[in-house]
């Protein structure tokens, strides 16, 4: 009976062994679990403090306005009826660098091709290409072939004072030569506008619109006033026959409007070209 009793309290003490082993084993893989949970929200909160420092949680920029590269500025259309409201060209994204391609046409010969320089007169460049799309410049005179030897054109009211409804300022004026220290004269320098120059003419000066020059001869001014906005690179012939012709009193007591009207059959400019312009800065 006494083995018996012994067998019986083996038998129960195994059990309670196996009973504590797997209650610890329970207890361990909880302890495990609640570890591997904390671990991981530990990592979490670190995770979300660094980006909330790095500033993943802030609101998101506005995007930066481009900025204006050209300004327009309005002319009142009503106080003069030579001028033609045609909007205004965009005044930001214009090409800065390059050239543009300008094809006149006239009713005296053509093409006369030009460079029109947007590294040195972008807003000229920009103005000039926005009015021709507008077909601004076709069937219009060259009201004018002035005494400093160049063809004036752009007007279409032939006045002197029309244009588009709008006036920009100027850019690439030459400067006038530094007059020399000594007793001895200056030496010899380039005209400031030599003959195939292209620039801007307004009225009044500054307040640039559509009227521009061709220059057919050398012009050298002490006071350099015309913004260059590109040179002739073919046709200069076309523009030196037009220059010669007989003009007559323009009904304000100057001989400068041609004897036979000179008429701009069509006025195109072409996209960017990377090129570089020719010498077209002012000095």
């Amino acid at each position: 009976m006494a083995s018996s009793r012994d067998r019986q309290r083996k038998l129960a003490r195994a059990k309670l062994d196996r009973q504590l082993a797997r209650r610890a084993a329970a207890a361990k893989r909880r302890r495990q679990i609640q570890a591997g949970i904390g671990a991981l929200v530990v990592l979490a909160l670190i995770g979300f403090g660094s980006a909330w420092a790095l500033g993943a949680f802030d609101s998101k920029p506005e995007p930066k306005a481009a900025e204006d590269i050209c300004s327009w500025t309005p002319q009142d259309a009503s106080a003069n009826s030579n001028l033609k409201d045609v909007g205004t060209p965009k005044t930001t994204e214009l090409p800065t660098s390059g050239t543009r391609t300008m094809t006149v046409n006239t009713d005296q010969g053509g093409p006369i091709t030009a460079e029109l320089d947007l590294a040195s007169a972008p807003c000229a460049g920009a103005s000039m290409s926005y009015l021709a799309g507008k077909s601004f410049y076709d069937n219009t005179k060259c009201h004018e072939i002035t005494a400093e030897g160049a063809l004036r054109c752009g007007d279409p009211s032939g006045t002197g004072i029309g244009g588009p409804a709008y006036s920009f300022y100027n850019e690439n004026v030459p400067t006038a030569p530094e007059p020399s220290p000594s007793a001895s004269p200056a030496p010899a320098q380039p005209p400031a506008y030599p003959k195939g120059t292209v620039a801007m003419i307004a009225n009044p000066p500054g307040a640039n619109g559509s009227q521009f020059l061709i220059f057919f001869k050398d012009f050298n001014p002490d006071t350099p006033a015309y913004p260059i906005i590109g040179k002739v690179t073919g046709g200069l012939d076309v523009v030196e026959k037009i220059g010669a012709l007989e003009t007559v009193d323009n009904g304000s007591g100057a001989k400068v409007k041609p004897k036979t009207d000179v008429v701009i059959q069509s006025l195109t400019v072409g996209e960017p070209n990377a090129a570089p312009a020719a010498s077209t800065s002012a000095s």
